[in-house]
């Protein structure tokens, strides 16, 4: 069997690690896109992990490939990328996305996965690999992804109180009812374009180191599609756990408060996609939930159950690349 021959199915194999990564997002990160319209009874679980699906597929007909251009070559010198990079790099990410998962904990599995790159990328080539502007603007969305969120809501929230100021209670609950589902709509939108496009970099510069895209870095558009589809099948397995930690014990949401929580997390995923910075959507949806909590009081929010959110991302990047650096190693000794 040729060099060649022997090189393929491991191509394909390691596509297809990705790919179950991708899902494993998907289901991780589905209590991102559905649980505000899940804990107000706009919608069903059933019913919203549908919703939140079709529009996490959708969105690579609204966005660019910016997000994936700096997961391929932004983060760890493409030149220094091979196989067993990236096969650690997924190792370290599914592990701790799984770990993080079974312990119903909302981490980030963006930065699990750019984790586990950086740390299989040291592994491989030292800290020289590491390309240090690309992930000191990832590691800034870390604080400013949350902080955005958190100030978008809380002005929505303001701003929307004082627009229905003389509106009573149960009309102003059947409109954001409504509207919920718009909301929600945009926000499984810019998770499925920030989030699947971290993916789509991580095979399209595996493509690359292969000699697979004629010398010059680029998404194919199957790489695309795949890409959203396995995350909006992801979607569809749904997150309960996670649901249930992001929609009532932050702080109890009424539609209203759910619908400035989407639409602040929104365009925070929005503006970042559009300037190719990989964000957490786990993050900023946490910080809208806390900004709509904290204006309607600072003790509506359960400052706890979101301390130990902020401590799940600050460990994510570090304990991922750990991972991977390790199965890089162990890889070695076997190979």
């Amino acid at each position: 069997m040729t060099d060649a021959a022997l090189a393929f199915p491991l191509l394909v194999g390691l596509i297809g690690v990705a790919l179950l990564f991708d899902f494993l997002n998907g289901l991780h990160d589905a209590a991102n896109s559905i649980a505000t319209i899940v804990s107000t009874r706009v919608l069903r679980p059933q019913y919203a992990v549908f919703w939140a699906a079709f529009f996490n597929f959708i969105a690579f007909l609204f966005f660019g490939l910016h997000v994936a251009q700096t997961l391929g070559t932004g983060i760890v010198d493409a030149g220094i990328i091979d196989a067993r990079v990236i096969f650690s790099a997924l190792v370290g990410a599914i592990a701790w996305n799984v770990a993080t998962w079974i312990l119903g904990i909302p981490s980030s599995s963006s930065h699990a996965l750019i984790g586990g790159l950086v740390g299989a990328g040291v592994a491989k080539g030292g800290f020289d690999a590491v390309i240090w502007g690309g992930l000191t603007k990832t590691a800034a969305a870390i604080v400013l992804s949350p902080l955005f969120g958190l100030l978008l809501a809380l002005i929505l929230v303001l701003i929307v109180s004082w627009i229905f100021v003389r509106a009573t209670p149960f009309a102003v609950d059947n409109t954001f009812r409504t509207l919920q589902f718009v909301s929600a709509s945009l926000y499984s939108l810019g998770h499925g374009g920030n989030d699947a496009q971290k993916t789509m970099g991580i095979i399209a510069v595996l493509l690359y180191s292969q000699g697979h895209l004629g010398g010059e870095f680029h998404v194919p558009l199957w790489v695309v599609i795949s890409c959203q589809a396995a995350m909006a099948l992801g979607t569809l397995f749904g997150g309960w756990r996670i649901v249930h930690t992001m929609g009532s014990k932050i702080t109890r949401l009424n539609p209203m408060q759910g619908f400035c929580a989407e639409t602040g997390g929104a365009i925070t995923l929005f503006t970042a996609t559009w300037l190719g910075v990989p964000v957490s959507t786990t993050h900023t949806i946490t910080g809208a939930i806390v900004g709509v909590g904290a204006a309607r009081r600072t003790s509506a929010v359960r400052w706890g159950v979101a301390g130990n959110i902020v401590v799940a991302w600050v460990v994510t990047l570090p304990a991922a690349a750990l991972i991977a650096a390790a199965c890089h190693w162990l890889v070695g000794l076997v190979a």
